[in-house]
């Protein structure tokens, strides 16, 4: 049953959320006990992360993980091209309604998301804006979904980690990948390690965890 994957807490009715897809219910139940989060972060200086997220998302999406992610900017678009490269199935979830795609660029992305058998999802009504006080909401869906959390790059006060907090409260595994310690880019993922995250330096050792 697709609600036991929710605390109420997080997620008072399933009903509340909008599915923009060509799946069954069946299959989205299927699909949730089987997802992996993948990246959340922002950040200026993507350019290992990103070629990170591409082979490490299209190994995963090629051995049957549904890839989950927000469609922002970086690092989840990437997440998301990775599956869709994959020919994999990954979930995109919105801070918005349906009548605004944000990233607008993002729009052609979700089209190549349904055309693999993904899905787009929303919890807020068509019309909602993507408003700022969204999206740290509806990172309890996108944690929800998923059996595990993977954090490639977080600042110290980092978005990335109301998604970990989350992951911890729903019980859900929470996976690191270790940083340069000179870098501000990687203070928060250093310290999730330090704080019992489990640290990883290639998929396959997620792989052999999750299954």
């Amino acid at each position: 049953d697709l609600k036991k994957t929710f605390k109420p807490e997080f997620l008072n009715r399933l009903d509340d959320i909008i599915v923009f897809n060509q799946l069954e219910q069946s299959d989205i139940e299927e699909i949730a006990k089987r997802m992996l989060k993948s990246l959340q972060k922002r950040t200026h200086d993507l350019g290992i992360e990103l070629d990170f997220t591409d082979a490490a998302i299209s190994e995963l999406a090629k051995e049957g993980f549904v890839i989950v992610s927000g469609l922002a900017r970086g690092i989840d678009t990437y997440a998301h091209l990775g599956a869709v490269k994959a020919n994999g199935k990954t979930i995109a979830v919105l801070g918005s309604g349906l009548k605004h795609i944000y990233p607008a660029e993002n729009k052609e992305l979700c089209n190549e998301i349904i055309k693999k058998g993904g899905a787009v999802i929303t919890e807020y009504e068509p019309h909602i804006k993507p408003l700022p006080m969204n999206f740290p909401s509806r990172n309890r869906i996108i944690s929800g979904l998923s059996n595990g959390v993977l954090v490639v790059e977080a600042k110290q006060k980092s978005g990335t980690l109301i998604t970990v907090d989350y992951a911890l409260e729903q019980g859900k595994d929470v996976f690191v990948i270790p940083g340069n310690i000179t870098s501000t880019n990687s203070y928060g993922t250093n310290d999730l390690i330090k704080q019992g995250a489990k640290p990883v330096t290639n998929i396959q050792e997620i792989i052999e965890e999750i299954i």
